[in-house]
C-alpha cells in the first residue's frame, strides 16, 4: 500500500516470545470457557504449572493483555485480572494509529468505500427497522436549517459522514460495517479532508441531503440493487469533489 509519504510495509510477523504465547493462551481460554466482560480470571489458570512458565513471564504475559485492553487488574480485597470488552471506540484509536505517520491518501480511502459501501447498503435493503430509521434520520436534521456561521457549515459536513456511520453500525456482516466506519474515521482524521470540509458550499448541503433521503427511501422499499447503484454514484460523486479540491489547494499552495 502506498500512502501520502512513503509506502507502509506490512512486515512477516516475528517469531513470538514466550510471553506473548501465553497471552494468546489465555486469550483463547477466556473464549473457549465462555468468560464474559467482567468475569475475573480463574487464579488456577496462571499457576506457574498450569502455564508450564515463570511467574515473571506470566506477569508479563498478563500485562500484554492489560495493553490490548482485553483485562484490567484491580488491587486490594476482591481483587485479581478481570475480564473487560474492548469497545469499537478504542479498537479504532489503536488501528489508526498505524497510519499516525503514513497517512492514506483521498483516492486510498475511496478506492475501498466505492466497494464496501454499495454492498454495505444492499445488505440493508428490506432490513431497516424504526430504530435504525430514526438514527438515520437525526443525522439529517442537522441539515433542517441553514448554516448561520462557518463553523455550523463544517459541523454539517461531519453529519454527512455521521450518516455513513449509522449505516455501518446496523450491518448484519460486523467487520464490514467496522472496515466502513475506520475508513470514515480515517476520512474524518485527515488534515487534508477537513480543510476542505471547511471550505465553504451550500450546494453540497444538498446534495448530501438528496443522496441520504434517496438511501433510506431505497432501504424501506427494500431495493437492494437500487441501493448498490445510488451508494456507488454517491462515494464517485464524493471521490471527484474531495480529489478535485485537493488539487486546488496543492495548486493554490504552490503557487503562494
Amino acid at each position: 500500500m502506498t500512502t501520502g509519504n512513503t509506502p507502509l510495509v506490512v512486515t512477516p510477523p516475528k517469531r513470538r516470545k514466550r510471553s506473548d504465547m501465553l497471552a494468546a493462551r489465555i486469550r483463547d481460554l477466556i473464549s473457549q470457557r465462555g468468560l464474559s466482560p467482567g468475569d475475573r480470571i480463574p487464579q488456577e489458570w496462571l499457576a506457574e504449572e498450569e502455564m508450564k512458565a515463570s511467574k515473571g513471564t506470566v506477569r508479563e504475559a498478563m500485562k500484554a493483555l492489560e495493553t490490548q485492553g482485553l483485562i484490567k487488574t484491580r488491587t486490594g480485597p476482591g481483587g485479581g485480572a478481570f475480564v473487560t470488552a474492548l469497545s469499537g471506540e478504542q479498537a479504532m484509536d489503536l488501528l489508526s494509529n498505524l497510519f499516525l505517520f503514513n497517512q492514506p491518501g483521498i483516492a486510498d480511502i475511496y478506492a475501498l468505500r466505492k466497494l464496501l459501501e454499495p454492498e454495505l447498503a444492499a445488505s440493508l435493503a428490506g432490513k431497516l427497522d424504526e430504530q435504525g430509521s430514526a438514527a438515520l434520520q437525526a443525522t439529517i436534521r442537522l441539515y433542517e436549517n441553514e448554516p448561520k456561521t462557518a463553523e455550523e457549515e463544517f459541523r454539517q459536513r461531519i453529519a454527512e459522514l455521521d450518516f455513513h456511520s449509522v449505516l455501518a453500525s446496523l450491518a448484519e456482516n460486523q467487520l464490514l460495517g467496522f472496515v466502513c466506519v475506520f475508513l470514515q474515521t480515517l476520512l474524518r482524521d485527515l488534515a487534508e479532508c477537513r480543510a476542505i470540509y471547511a471550505e465553504p458550499n451550500p450546494q453540497l448541503r444538498e446534495t448530501a441531503l438528496n443522496y441520504q433521503v434517496r438511501t433510506i427511501r431505497l432501504l424501506k422499499a427494500g431495493d437492494a440493487e437500487g441501493a448498490r447503484r445510488l451508494m456507488r454514484e454517491h462515494m464517485e460523486d464524493a471521490e471527484r469533489y474531495m480529489l478535485e479540491r485537493a488539487r486546488i489547494r496543492s495548486q493554490a499552495s504552490r503557487e503562494s
